[in-house]
């Protein structure tokens, strides 16, 4: 579905409700069992979003521009007050006990925001969480939320699993053998809830039912793929060493899909920049390629979206939401702590690792972007105006960072659709129902008239598309990128890594390769552009990690058994990152 066909069955459901300056937000049939306890006066939510778009000193829960209140008394006398910070997406809420020296901010996590209605309940007394399978009420601040926050978890489960807190991740030895001992022992809900959720979200598309398909059907997706456009296809013998339907990983034909095993939906391939195509060389908007960047590897995974859910999560430390420094004079606001207000995201807590209860049905992942000091504008009109345009991203439905025009940002809207666009002020009318969006600079490829993918305005200026060098000061340098892609109606999101290239190299690549649009995330180093799946056997819970590069498992830490622990998924991490989830 295309955002604006996202738009239209919006605005065909239900009657929408004015934000000011034009902007228009509809509330989704779907969401009406989990936003009843959130009603709030349209005038009263119009003015929350003008409010968003002004500037001045507040906290990232004051800023954000849907939230919604919910006050009570709980039955010891202690004062509650509960947020849900955007009631759309039903995923993120702060609990506030007590008053004054004794008052408390505990972040908390929906396990399941599809299903559960989270309130304080009909009397204001008690933390209720409704659903089909019944309803659960607890005060978890009569010592659960304590008892919690010592447990030394990134998310810690309360209220019979129904609701995490969240704790700020740590990568600390201790905090990695909390977590592992926590995922050893750990069943989601209880089993009841697991079938609840299975058929309601996902119905027979669910964990180990996902996980096979037959070699027909993983060709017939490669033939859909087809080969990237090249002038020539030789075999290549990379760094990226995993298990192929019918070839093996050393002896890849590059430009060719190749589907993985024990991976269902997800395709590898492997190319170097000198092998793209005169024709497509010849397309006006990029530089041209030395020698290094012509020869250099290039590895990619390509995801079936029809069969995966993307996520975002931010790290422990990055991105932040102070000021870079690089946006000066017109460009920053010396009286504000960060260009929307802000200088910190407490009392919200950074886990920097993937929720537990998703574990079955991991498939990917791969890191984010540009850390906070790097996402800005040094020079240019985007140093000068909106702050420097500091790159926006939101988590779980809420704005961390202003989502900028101009930018090109990958996001996920509340019905789980992928999209990819140039942003502008007329999407800021689905914010409600972004569920995680993350910017990073301007298009490598976007669409020309024809809808054909071709390089980006940007790409051949430094400094315009803020695209950022090595250590050494060289645009040409390892980058990762991720480009979306429909085929017949199928979209598949690609993300690469490249071992030596300018902007110019990745465009070229991506052209290539039929993108529609693409966008650079990180760069620098393997550990900054870490990418991995996680094939399983069919029917096993349990997987293997499988590297985009295989030395990236220099980033993986170890069990004391010496098993490998993998990144973001089973200890916390100070960089932001995507993962992709089996529907």
């Amino acid at each position: 579905m295309t955002t604006f066909g996202f738009l239209a069955r919006c605005s065909a459901a239900i009657l929408p409700v004015a934000l000011g300056s034009g902007a228009s937000v509809f509330a989704l049939a779907a969401g009406a069992d989990t936003m009843a306890p959130w009603y709030m006066p349209a005038a009263t939510r119009a003015a929350q979003f003008a409010d968003f778009r002004e500037d001045y000193r507040r906290t990232v829960v004051e800023f954000q521009p849907f939230r919604a209140e919910l006050s009570g008394l709980g039955a010891d006398g202690t004062a509650l007050r509960l947020t849900s910070l955007n009631p759309y997406v039903n995923a993120w809420f702060v609990l506030e006990t007590g008053e004054g020296r004794n008052q408390r901010f505990w972040h908390l996590e929906n396990a399941a925001p599809e299903l559960f209605t989270v309130s304080l309940g009909d009397h204001g007394r008690a933390l209720t969480v409704a659903s089909e399978a019944g309803t659960v009420t607890c005060t978890p601040w009569e010592g659960e939320l304590e008892e919690a926050r010592r447990a030394n978890l990134p998310y810690s489960p309360i209220c019979e699993g129904r609701m995490f807190l969240r704790n700020q991740g740590s990568g600390s030895r201790t905090t990695r053998e909390a977590v592992t001992e926590f995922l050893r022992g750990y069943v989601p809900f209880g089993e009841s809830l697991i079938n609840l959720i299975k058929d309601t979200l996902y119905e027979d598309a669910y964990l180990t039912s996902a996980q096979t398909m037959d070699e027909s059907e993983a060709g017939s997706t490669v033939e859909l793929l087809g080969h990237a456009d090249l002038r020539r296809n030789p075999v290549m013998r990379s760094n990226l060493r995993v298990d192929l339907v019918g070839a093996e990983s050393t002896q890849m034909e590059a430009g060719a899909w190749y589907a993985v095993q024990n991976a269902p939906g997800i395709y590898a391939s492997v190319v170097q920049p000198g092998m793209v195509s005169q024709e497509v060389m010849s397309v006006p908007g990029a530089n041209g390629l030395d020698g290094v960047e012509n020869g250099s590897d290039v590895h990619m995974w390509a995801f079936d979206m029809s069969r995966f859910d993307l996520r975002y999560e931010i790290g422990t430390s990055h991105p932040q939401v102070d000021w870079s420094p690089r946006p000066s004079g017109g460009g920053r606001d010396y009286s504000l702590p960060g260009p929307d207000g802000f200088g910190t995201v407490e009392p919200l807590q950074m886990t920097g690792m993937m929720n537990p209860v998703f574990m079955d049905r991991l498939a990917g992942i791969f890191a984010g972007g540009f850390k906070r000091d790097h996402g800005a504008w040094r020079l240019t009109d985007f140093a000068y105006t909106n702050h420097g345009h500091h790159y926006g991203f939101v988590v779980n439905g809420v704005v961390l960072s202003r989502l900028q025009p101009g930018l090109a940002t990958i996001y996920v809207l509340q019905d789980g659709t992928v999209h990819m666009d140039l942003w502008s002020d007329q999407l800021d009318q689905l914010l409600p129902y972004i569920r995680f969006a993350r910017q990073n600079g301007t298009p490598l490829v976007e669409p020309n008239a024809d809808g054909v993918g071709v390089p980006g305005s940007q790409v051949r200026s430094w400094m315009g598309g803020n695209w950022s060098g090595s250590a050494e000061a060289q645009l040409r340098t390892l980058r990762s990128g991720v480009c979306m892609r429909t085929i017949e109606g199928r979209q598949f999101l690609i993300y690469a890594v490249f071992m030596s290239v300018t902007p110019s190299g990745m465009s070229r690549v991506f052209q290539a390769y039929h993108c529609d649009m693409a966008m650079l995330l990180d760069m620098n180093s393997l550990d900054l552009t870490y990418s991995a799946i996680y094939p399983r056997e069919p029917g096993s819970p349990d997987f293997s990690i499988v590297h985009l590069d295989r030395r990236m498992a220099e980033s993986d830490s170890r069990h004391r058994d010496g098993s490998p622990m993998g990144r973001f998924i089973e200890f916390s991490d100070n960089r932001d990152f995507f993962y992709l989830l089996r529907r």
